[in-house]
């Protein structure tokens, strides 16, 4: 198997329409192959066939990790417009006929902003897993964080930031009871689960609502980024981004953080204002 051969069934599958995450699971399937080859029977296969294996997922053809909607493409969006955004969703909980979904719909929203989850990660919190006298803030269990390089389940403790506490509080209080009991902590109607598929679609479907055109409406995963990219800068260490988002390296972090355009202007008045303080003895930002 060639590089070549790995172009022409992703191009295939690109051509029949499957989704980029379709393609990138057949990507890693033949990379996990190939892997399991070179691991265990690389040395007998090049006895018998004298033919030295060479994995063909190399980088032209290496699936991305983000999808389609790439930092590098789609900055997060803008503190202001998830704030407009968590407006409509509480205007909605009070003209809605559903009460009970459009309050967990505003709660499991504002924890995938502010704990920077993933949709498959917050589909598998159970109440339990939320531990409000932990830490000064609280803190989210997340015992199925994504692992990587097929580590399996990457446990991490996620701070409630942000008032996130008093809106699980609130909503264990006030909205879980509404729905069947079951240990889940954002069910379906039926006490089950929320599946990350449903939370994706959920998501346009509530910009649909609120009456935004296709230019102003971001995805699940675009929360994740716009929670690494505000708390950067807004000036949190990026190691502890990095824990807080469960990523492998500080690298990926970085992948994810796109700042402002007057990020360097922001942070220059800072500094600026906070060495005049210093000399002066007085606050400048007051």
């Amino acid at each position: 198997m060639t590089p070549e051969d790995i172009d022409r069934v992703v191009g295939d599958l690109a051509v029949q329409g499957r989704k980029t995450s379709t393609r990138r699971e057949y990507v890693q399937i033949f990379k996990g192959f190939h892997r399991f080859l070179q691991a265990r029977k690389a040395a007998e296969i090049e006895a018998v066939f004298g033919v030295r294996l060479v994995c063909p997922v190399d980088e032209f053809n290496a699936s991305r990790h983000v999808g389609d909607d790439s930092p590098v493409l789609l900055p997060p969006p803008t503190p202001e417009r998830v704030a407009e955004f968590f407006d409509f969703m509480k205007q909605r909980i009070a003209t809605t006929r559903k009460y009970g979904p459009a309050a967990r719909d505003y709660a499991m929203f504002r924890t995938l902003y502010h704990a920077g989850l993933r949709s498959e990660e917050a589909s598998l919190l159970e109440k339990p897993d939320a531990h409000f006298a932990r830490g000064p803030f609280g803190k989210l269990h997340v015992r199925f964080g994504k692992g990587a390089h097929t580590s399996g389940p990457r446990p991490r403790w996620v701070p409630m930031l942000d008032g996130l506490d008093l809106v699980l509080r609130w909503f264990l209080e006030d909205v879980r009871p509404k729905f069947p009991s079951s240990p889940v902590l954002f069910a379906d109607e039926s006490g089950g689960p929320l599946h990350r598929g449903t939370i994706r679609n959920r998501l346009p479907y509530l910009m649909q609502l609120e009456g935004r055109p296709a230019g102003e409406r971001f995805s699940p995963h675009a929360l994740r980024r716009a929670c690494a990219t505000h708390n950067y800068e807004r000036g949190v260490d990026l190691v502890a981004i990095q824990q807080m988002l469960g990523h492998w390296t500080v690298s990926s972090t970085m992948r994810y953080v796109r700042p402002s355009a007057t990020f360097i202007e922001d942070a220059c008045q800072r500094a600026v204002a906070s060495t005049l303080a210093e000399l002066t003895g007085k606050d400048t930002t007051a």
